[in-house]
């Protein structure tokens, strides 16, 4: 194994094998450590996705977006790190909230804006919406609204690359709520048995809904639960974009060397409510104080700081490819909401039939 030392929290040995936990406090990659054209790549894959689901929030009042949407702002920086890290042909299969997934792993903007107007130019052609999301071409294999049900879809891939002697890497993105189920257990039972190249990161937000963590769990360490399966297990600072590119950098070289897989618990915060465009503050199942505490942890904001402190970019270039990146958005908006709907005579088409 690559991983730093000094990194590891806990050493776990079982059967001849080591197996690791970290709560990756010192495991951080500096600027120094990653090329400038990937640290400008990080940037510019978390703000395109937090701009273009802020145009989401801005058009969606309008009624012509029937899609429910459940969006990813807040959490841009665990999309961005782990799929900074792959290539096209590389598998990821999402989660109901998977617009961030989708563009980080180079999903089309104009496609995906297309989707969630229900047009038959969409990914999707128009027939997923927002939590279907597919595209075979950028190795986005689909997502699914289904809790934890995308997890053991990724297994199979991972296993189909193995049978297939190719070095393809599945990663799987689910929430905190997804641990619970038994789909998670077995899916990470099969991959460490078989030494599946397989990332498995959960982007817990504490919250499943309207439930908190703690209301669902005896614990907080959902990393730890790689120990029951012999895998390593990261807890990574979800807002951090450096931490989880560096910790996904290790997992996913882990997987292609064919050394198995690896679980990550990326902590983070979603901004919006759990569906919808809206805040859901006056629920009551979460406080603004909460809300407002995660909000001045912005990963976009650390991340752009730092870059401008330490000299790897000027305000200057981030006001452009601000703009640059609201021209994009513009055009897929354009190009979304003026594509036909699809044809009545396509209602069965690209549907399994078992007769």
């Amino acid at each position: 194994m690559s991983f730093a030392k000094g990194s590891f929290a806990h050493i776990y040995f079982g059967n001849g094998i080591k197996h690791i936990t970290s709560d990756m406090k010192r495991e951080t990659p500096g600027l120094s450590d990653i090329p400038k054209r990937t640290l400008i790549k990080l940037y510019k894959l978390m703000l395109a996705i937090r701009r273009f689901e802020e145009k989401i929030v801005r058009v969606y009042c309008d009624q012509d977006m029937k899609t429910p949407v459940h969006l990813y702002i807040g959490q841009e920086a665990i999309a961005a790190g782990v799929c900074a890290n792959l290539r096209k042909e590389d598998y990821v299969f999402s989660t109901h909230r998977s617009h961030g997934h989708y563009l980080a792993k180079g999903g089309d903007m104009k496609r995906l804006m297309a989707e969630l107007y229900g047009r038959k130019t969409g990914c999707s052609r128009g027939k997923g919406g927002s939590m279907h999301v597919v595209d075979p071409e950028v190795g986005v294999c689909g997502s699914t609204a289904i809790v934890g049900g995308n997890i053991p879809l990724s297994v199979g891939a991972a296993l189909s690359s193995v049978m297939q002697k190719r070095k393809q890497v599945a990663v799987s993105f689910f929430g905190d709520g997804a641990v619970e189920e038994g789909a998670f257990h077995e899916s990470l039972n099969f991959a460490a048995l078989k030494d599946l190249p397989a990332v498995f990161v959960c982007e817990n937000n504490f919250y499943a809904t309207h439930s908190h963590q703690s209301k669902r769990q005896p614990h907080d360490h959902i990393y730890k639960l790689a120990k029951h399966y012999l895998m390593p297990g990261f807890r990574v600072d979800g807002n951090d974009v450096l931490r989880v590119f560096g910790v996904a950098r290790e997992a996913v070289n882990r997987a292609r060397r064919g050394d198995g897989p690896t679980l990550m618990e990326c902590r983070t915060y979603r901004w919006k409510g759990h569906v919808g465009p809206e805040c859901d503050i006056k629920l009551g199942y979460r406080m603004q104080k909460e809300l407002n505490s995660w909000m001045k942890r912005c990963p976009i904001k650390r991340f752009e700081k730092r870059l401008v402190n330490e000299g790897v970019m000027k305000k200057t270039t981030i006001d452009k490819i601000t703009r640059e990146i609201d021209r994009q958005i513009d055009d897929a908006y354009r190009f979304g909401k003026g594509s036909p709907h699809p044809d009545e005579n396509e209602l069965l088409e690209d549907v399994w039939n078992l007769n």
